[in-house]
């Protein structure tokens, strides 16, 4: 097993939290603090679930958590660029890391859901 910082998905999800917390900063008081922050603490359960992710047993609860974090990273990035209080080429930076941890949730969470191969019931 893999250190959880040694993971594609964990690197994607750091440069995410780099992203959003130069996005906040610049934001207006009153939405850094309601949107802003929101954002910024997704981002951060998304790098904690990683880890939960990476240790379990059971993967697939910590991975569709994630996936549902990831949504409303996605929903609160589209109403700061709707309120235009996020520039467009930053959203579509942040639009690029949340599409590319979505991609590799989903597929960490596909493969382990399938059975292992040969094992027990392989003998001949």
């Amino acid at each position: 097993m893999a250190l959880h910082t040694q993971l594609p998905i964990y690197r994607a999800a750091y440069a995410l939290l780099d992203i959003v917390t130069d996005l906040a900063k610049d934001m207006p008081r009153n939405f850094k603090r309601s949107i802003g922050e929101k954002i910024s603490a997704e981002c951060i359960e998304i790098m904690v679930l990683v880890f939960r992710a990476n240790v379990a047993s059971d993967k697939s609860p910590h991975l569709t958590e994630l996936l549902e974090r990831l949504q409303v990273i996605e929903l609160l990035l589209r109403l700061g660029m709707d309120k235009r209080l996020i520039v467009r080429p930053a959203y579509a930076g942040a639009i690029e890391q949340t599409t590319s941890i979505g991609k590799q949730a989903n597929g960490w969470k596909n493969s382990a859901s399938r059975p292992l191969r040969g094992g027990q019931g392989s003998r001949g």
